[in-house]
């Protein structure tokens, strides 16, 4: 079984859409969102580049999670200036 980490653009209903399109696909196990950081994890055996095509033909923005995406979720977080939050 194969677990592939995407980072996906996600706003209101889109993680209800991520659902249904990764459901669609042959081989998919389990699929996991987390909508704050925007981080989609799919477990099972279908090929990444398939899950990847598949939430793209949705009209969403997606790419391979790196961890990248970490340190710049964990910067964004943090980041305030005169008690106000320009990242979340």
């Amino acid at each position: 079984m194969e677990t592939v980490e995407l980072k996906v653009e996600m706003v209101g209903i889109h993680e209800k859409r991520v659902r249904k399109c990764l459901s669609k696909l042959k081989g998919i196990d389990k699929v996991e969102v987390e909508a704050k950081s925007e981080k989609v994890v799919v477990m099972g055996y279908a090929h990444k580049n398939r899950i990847l095509k598949a939430i793209r033909r949705s009209g969403l923005k997606a790419d391979f999670w790196s961890p990248q995406n970490e340190l710049l979720q964990a910067y964004a977080a943090n980041f305030t200036f005169n008690k106000f939050s320009f990242f979340n």
